[in-house]
């Protein structure tokens, strides 16, 4: 970042490189859209690109980028509960019915080894969890898994001490417990 301070092009596009796919995993995880998760993880880089004179290295770069992103999701759901989507139903996808795409999907999804299913209902199940964190518990259980940030890096990234951030992920995990429990008894009946 101290060589993109000074107008090293090269090193931003580096930068870049390094985190776009990072950030845009956050996203997704913290929105659930792909399209809005790629257009915030953009955002990010903007923002940094037009901050690159200002920058001052405090904390480490990955901190001030994901406090960057954690400020962005927060502004992003904010405006997305005050904004109503509606979901279509697959069958109702299209003005002539299911797209192809999603028509192969199903048909696809038929032939499928039950491994992969159950792999897949698993994620989906985890991720039904996560959803139901608040905004707070998911940044930093997403920031301490996925990015392997210590407490300390959270709470920078989030404007936190180390103490909230380690009641948060316990909060967080005991809200994970509660949610994915009962599959975890139905996986162990299944054996």
């Amino acid at each position: 970042m101290l060589r993109a301070k000074q107008g090293d092009e090269g090193a931003f596009t580096q930068l870049v490189k390094a985190y776009q796919d990072r950030l845009t995993n956050i996203f997704y995880h913290m929105l659930q859209s792909q399209e809005a998760a790629e257009d915030l993880a953009q955002d990010v880089f903007l923002r940094i690109y037009r901050a690159r004179h200002g920058y001052q290295p405090t904390a480490r770069f990955s901190t001030w980028l994901f406090r960057i992103a954690n400020n962005l999701a927060s502004n992003s759901r904010r405006a997305k509960g005050r904004r109503k989507e509606v979901n279509l139903a697959g069958t109702e996808s299209g003005p002539l019915g299911v797209r192809p795409t999603e028509q192969l999907a199903t048909e696809k999804s038929g032939l499928m080894p039950n491994r992969q299913l159950d792999r897949r209902e698993l994620q989906a199940v985890v991720q039904q969890a996560m959803e139901q964190l608040n905004e707070r518990q998911r940044m930093a259980v997403l920031l301490h898994k996925y990015e392997e940030m210590s407490y300390e890096d959270i709470a920078d990234a989030m404007e936190l001490t180390s103490t909230a951030v380690k009641s948060l992920l316990s909060r967080a995990r005991e809200n994970l417990r509660i949610v994915l429990e009962p599959y975890m008894q139905m996986g162990k009946e299944a054996k």
